[in-house]
């Protein structure tokens, strides 16, 4: 009986002390200042003239500035499930639940005022940045030393968690790691950054695009000049590292609208496993190395590497929402790569390659779109994919692809037959197989995209399906073929 009166005696003792939760890291899985000063930047990079000033007048100026000039949907945010559930228990069990957060009274009002959880908010003020040891001192004055729970995620919170009469650590940096370890507090949510988030961030699986860079070096039979193979290997991950630094720049710009989507949520900045300064030093590194390795190529790769950054950056902020116009660019930007690596090795491209390329991708491209549109259920406008396009116009949209699919046969066999390809090959015979097999395979990618069977991103299907990969083995050894003539 004395156990029970215990037991009893101990719940309503807990129930009495306020559980203080932190906001940025911690109830989310984001910064919300870095995310929206990103998007203020984003929208108008004018505003970093303005945002220089504001952090020279302090972090709590700062902070209301981009709050004032940014509207957010709170339930956008991504917020941490296993923190939500905690809340939801002790609010259920009886207990005061505080948000004290150095977020500003926008932010941490619309978040608290969204979820429903919340007894009180404590936010940063015009004067005040509440965090670290303001924060502490806050919570003492209200609560008490050793009055109150408190859930955090940073260093900047470890003088709250001494102040705390119990501490719970959530995704914790390396400093706050470091003291969960040492006074051995609980641990909800551990931090998950390692290079394979990493590489999913750069979506380096996406590389594989770039391999295009080598069409040129084969199809003028320069395999084997090792010094230009070396310039196709450099070219390679220079593009390479640029596109990563574009796909960046593409999801801190998309946070919102990635959010809403059912596969793109779980990307390393939208779903907050990555974080936003974090991502940011990423892109520059990336950037960077891009610009150095394109300095041991000709001048002319250099140049065609500044048109690839400027239209990929021009897609993801602009192209990418213009009907039609984004599935142009996106085949132009398949095109770029081949004649980037004709310049790389400083070589000449055939008219034909480069119409081949164009009605190809262009095939490839309409897949994606039709694979999108296809999602819809309604003639609502497709704006959660933040496209210009609507339901009914996924049909269209397969009738274009399916007519460039039989245009790039049709360049491919012209191409066959030039004067150009007949003076190139010993047995320009053996090519010819290469029209019905490029048809078979856009045919089939767009009968399973019809029955919606097809990866959102066609490139990265044909990467990964077998009868893809046979396809395109096949036409490697008639290439071969062709240029050896073993007959």
């Amino acid at each position: 009986m004395d156990q029970i009166v215990n037991q009893k005696s101990d719940r309503s003792a807990e129930q009495e002390v306020p559980l203080c939760v932190d906001l940025d890291g911690t109830l989310l899985s984001t910064d919300t200042l870095w995310e929206s000063l990103v998007r203020l930047l984003l929208q108008n990079p004018l505003m970093v003239f303005y945002a220089v000033i504001w952090i020279v007048r302090g972090k709590a100026a700062l902070k209301n500035e981009v709050a004032a000039r940014t509207n957010r949907d709170s339930a956008t945010w991504p917020y941490r499930p296993e923190v939500i559930a905690l809340l939801e228990r002790e609010k259920a069990s009886g207990r005061r639940i505080v948000l004290a957060t150095g977020a500003p009274e926008k932010v941490a009002k619309g978040v608290a005022d969204h979820l429903g959880l919340f007894d009180e908010v404590l936010h940063t003020t015009a004067e005040q940045n509440l965090t670290a040891g303001r924060k502490k001192r806050a919570l003492v004055e209200k609560f008490g030393e050793n009055g109150f729970d408190y859930v955090g995620d940073s260093s900047d919170d470890i003088p709250v968690f001494e102040a705390a009469r119990k501490a719970v650590v959530v995704a914790p940096d390396r400093a706050a790691q470091r003291w969960q370890m040492n006074h051995a507090s609980d641990l909800l949510v551990e931090r998950a950054v390692n290079l394979k988030l990493v590489l999913k961030a750069i979506r380096v699986h996406q590389w594989l695009k770039n391999s295009l860079l080598a069409v040129p070096l084969v199809l003028h039979h320069e395999i084997l000049n090792v010094s230009l193979v070396l310039d196709v290997i450099i070219a390679f991950f220079s593009f390479s590292f640029a596109a990563s630094f574009v796909y960046l720049l593409n999801d801190l710009a998309d946070l919102e609208n990635d959010r809403l989507h059912h596969k793109k949520r779980e990307r390393p900045l939208a779903s907050g496993r990555l974080a936003i300064p974090t991502g940011i030093r990423l892109g520059c590194v990336l950037l960077a190395a891009s610009l150095a390795l394109s300095l041991f190529l000709p001048l002319v790769f250099f140049g065609v590497l500044l048109i690839y950054i400027a239209t990929t950056t021009a897609y993801s902020f602009i192209l990418k929402r213009k009907l039609l116009v984004d599935v142009f660019t996106l085949a132009g930007l398949f095109t770029l790569r081949i004649i980037a690596g004709g310049a790389a090795i400083q070589s000449d491209l055939s008219f034909w390659l480069l119409a081949f390329s164009i009605f190809f991708f262009l095939s490839l491209a309409l897949v994606k779109r039709y694979v999108e549109l296809s999602e819809l259920t309604s003639d609502q406008g497709s704006k959660e994919l933040g496209r210009g396009y609507y339901a009914v116009d996924f049909e269209m949209i397969g009738q274009a692809g399916i007519s460039s699919a039989f245009g790039a046969a049709l360049v491919l066999a012209l191409y066959v037959n030039s004067d150009e390809v007949q003076n190139m090959y010993e047995m320009p015979l053996f090519l010819w197989p290469l029209c019905p097999l490029i048809l078979y395979m856009l045919l089939r990618i767009w009968m399973l995209a019809r029955r919606k069977q097809m990866h959102d991103d066609p490139v990265v299907f044909i990467i990964s399906d077998w009868r893809s990969q046979l396809v395109t083995v096949v036409g490697a050894v008639l290439v071969l073929l062709a240029a050896l003539n073993p007959l």
